[in-house]
């Protein structure tokens, strides 16, 4: 059995598709979230039992030995990550202490433990953004990030030889089953409605005379590939640590609108907005994912480039109504040649 917290929501779901693909249907889904509320996500896929996040750790320490043995790997991406909640103690108990816990449960039971940290660690990216980068050193801009690099500070300093873990911090993640999120989806999620609807895109205005405007830069990253690399650390077992997940190179604002304009087979038309004020002063207008070390330790190059991921994304999930991963087959850009 492998355990997936968070599978009621965007990356969660998109794991548990990742795991139907290879044939792996034993699957313990948790979130906070029921299927009646939320139906979308983890319609038409295959699992064993689906618990509350409340539910969890009562349950694993109920478990019986045997049935303690038979958890293979537990992909820990359940979380509240929305950037605006300012709730601190609410974030710890969620975000930190939970993932302290279960963290404990595998590190006894020796189940490698693969779970979301963030790139919102890196704070405005002072540091840069390498995940080789002393997580005390970090200074996340809000307390979701705090929340995150919480753990990312506990995890480190036990011994890694004990049971296999990692932390992921995901970049500009898009893709399907991510319609639930609102105003946290991605620039491209958005992107297609607006375009379809008004044929034209909003985009701020930059903020800082080093970048023309649409120029800021992002890291952007499609859910297929960090699925996959999933998977692939599972496998692999590469040192236990904390990895980044992004594309590592970034992209303009203006190249994903080019691309998403071009999937639906428009001409770009970008309408400039004002910055608002309450953010110009944690705008970011550069992030970059550094993989060298996730390539040093001998993992897979991303996939998918950006064009590739947004054409993906629109053709065979947006346009077909919110079609879900589980309704799919193309797992590959070969799959839309």
């Amino acid at each position: 059995m492998y355990l997936v917290t968070g599978a009621n929501g965007f990356i969660g779901s998109a794991m548990v598709w990742e795991l139907n693909q290879k044939g792996i249907f034993d699957l313990l889904c948790v979130d906070t979230v029921s299927i009646g509320d939320r139906s979308l996500p983890l319609a038409g896929a295959q699992y064993s039992r689906f618990l509350y996040t409340h539910e969890l750790m009562d349950y694993l320490q109920k478990l019986s030995p045997s049935q303690t043995r038979d958890v293979k790997a537990v992909f820990h991406m359940g979380a509240c990550s929305s950037t605006t909640e300012m709730d601190k103690d609410f974030l710890y108990r969620n975000n930190t202490l939970y993932t302290q816990n279960l963290f404990t449960w595998c590190r006894e039971n020796k189940i490698p433990f693969i779970y979301a940290s963030s790139a919102a660690t890196y704070g405005m990216g002072e540091l840069g953004f390498s995940d080789q980068t002393d997580p005390e050193k970090l200074k996340p801009l809000n307390p979701y990030g705090e929340s995150k690099v919480a753990f990312d500070r506990w995890v480190v300093k036990l011994d890694p030889a004990e049971t296999p873990w990692y932390g992921l911090r995901f970049f500009n993640v898009f893709g399907p089953n991510e319609y639930h999120k609102g105003p946290m989806a991605s620039l491209v999620f958005k992107a297609f409605h607006q375009i379809k609807e008004k044929k034209e895109l909003g985009l701020f205005k930059s903020n800082h005379p080093d970048y023309k405007d649409g120029m800021q830069l992002r890291d952007f990253v499609y859910v297929k590939d960090i699925t996959r690399w999933m998977w692939e650390l599972y496998e692999k077992r590469p040192p236990s640590r904390i990895y980044n997940m992004g594309y590592g190179k970034a992209h303009t604002w203006l190249d994903l609108a080019a691309a998403a304009f071009s999937s639906l087979d428009l001409p770009l038309k970008i309408k400039w907005l004002e910055m608002p004020d309450n953010i110009k002063n944690q705008y970011q207008n550069f992030t970059e994912a550094d993989m060298s070390q996730w390539f040093k330790v001998g993992m897979s190059h991303p996939q998918w480039n950006l064009e590739d991921g947004i054409r993906d994304y629109i053709k065979i999930y947006l346009q077909p109504e919110h079609n879900i991963f589980h309704k799919t087959i193309p797992s590959s850009p070969e799959a839309m040649s």
